[in-house]
């Protein structure tokens, strides 16, 4: 009897302390998400701040620069008034009238006329340049005080937000130390990516229901036939918008012709036969902070964050096709925005509770996983 209720405590404190360690992970997976969630819009903020502060830097430039041609063009015509006033104080600085009355000889007195006419009608007209110059030089003057205040109020904010983005970088750091290597292990991240795919996968279904696409047996059987893994070391897209080639048209004309939406390491493959996780598209390894652009031109249909992919992006380019973008840093589109072949949609990180930072990179067609190496180029 006395062994039995030994036997009773002894498994209900392992169940407990079990049960304890399954709630405290849980609750620090619930911390981690809302973490990278607030560094994700952190950082989005960051970005939008850096580009006000690189504008209103830009207009300080060009302030600066016309305030020195206006400050030249007011010494200059202030150069010519004064070489006017000389020349109006060598005709004796008199009056029209008695300059008039003075000269002896009409035709002589007619050309003074003229002269004096002349000499008057410029000094004016100098006068009232310089004046509008002046002017001018007030307003830009006003213009770049009021530059200059928004633009320290900006860095002051950006000061701001950029400690806000360290501090949740450091605590994200620190709960996935606190979660543990098996945290990282590829069965448990297996595990929580088997969690979430059937949220993805009903995400999608709902997407592609809302735009009436669907796909058929026949068109199933034949995309299962036509499959080929291909393997690749490394993909290249490109790190500037002006050398990243843009490639429109019809989503399904574009096969092999897409480019990556980053470059770097091809880390995982499509199809991964030891069932590894994401065998559904590829994983790029890209620094953290990585411009991601979209590989065509299409909608945005989904921009969340979601469990085990962290904040994603999914573009519908129509005909069934969407491309979704996943473990981001951040998202620069929101649901319902036009997006342009090449442009700059999300930050490459690694949300979603991963250790390393890089690309989740997927298709679909009405609904069903392809291969991203076999439509973008080689």
């Amino acid at each position: 009897m006395i062994k039995k209720i030994i036997y009773c405590f002894l498994l209900s404190l392992y169940l407990t302390s079990g049960n304890a360690e399954v709630v405290g992970q849980s609750s620090v997976n619930e911390q981690l998400a809302e973490i990278e969630k607030l560094y994700g819009r952190t950082a989005a903020l960051l970005r939008t701040l850096e580009r006000q502060v690189e504008l209103k830097q830009n207009n300080l430039s060009k302030i600066h620069k016309e305030m020195a041609l206006l400050q030249n063009e007011v010494t200059k015509q202030s150069k010519e008034l004064a070489g006017q006033i000389k020349a109006a104080h060598a005709m004796g600085q008199q009056e029209k009238l008695k300059l008039l009355l003075n000269q002896k000889d009409p035709a002589l007195s007619s050309r003074m006329m003229v002269y004096y006419d002349y000499l008057n009608a410029a000094r004016v007209s100098k006068l009232s340049h310089v004046n509008d110059s002046m002017t001018q030089l007030a307003s830009l003057e006003q213009r770049q005080q009021e530059e200059t205040s928004l633009l320290e109020k900006d860095l002051e904010q950006q000061r701001a937000e950029r400690i806000t983005a360290d501090n949740a970088r450091e605590k994200r750091a620190r709960l996935l130390n606190q979660l543990g290597d098996d945290y990282f292990a590829n069965e448990q991240q297996l595990n929580r990516l088997k969690e979430s795919e059937s949220k993805l996968k009903n995400l999608i279904a709902s997407l592609q229901l809302s735009t009436g696409d669907s796909e058929s047996a026949v068109e199933r059987v034949e995309e299962q036939l036509n499959h080929q893994t291909v393997i690749s070391a490394s993909v290249k897209g490109s790190d500037s918008e002006a050398s990243f080639p843009v490639i429109k048209g019809d989503f399904s004309e574009l096969k092999g012709t897409l480019p990556w939406p980053v470059t770097g390491q091809l880390r995982n493959k499509f199809g991964n036969a030891d069932g590894g996780a994401w065998e559904d598209g590829v994983l790029i390894d890209a620094k953290e902070g990585a411009d991601i652009r979209a590989v065509t031109n299409g909608t945005v249909a989904y921009a969340d964050w979601l469990k085990g992919y962290g904040w994603l992006m999914i573009v519908n380019h129509g005909e069934g096709y969407m491309t979704l973008y996943a473990f981001n840093q951040s998202l620069y589109k929101h649901k319902g925005d036009k997006v342009d072949a090449g442009e700059v949609i999300a930050a490459a990180g690694q949300s979603g509770g991963n250790g390393k930072s890089g690309l989740y990179f997927g298709i679909r067609k009405k609904g069903k996983p392809v291969d991203p190496i076999a439509w973008c180029r080689q």
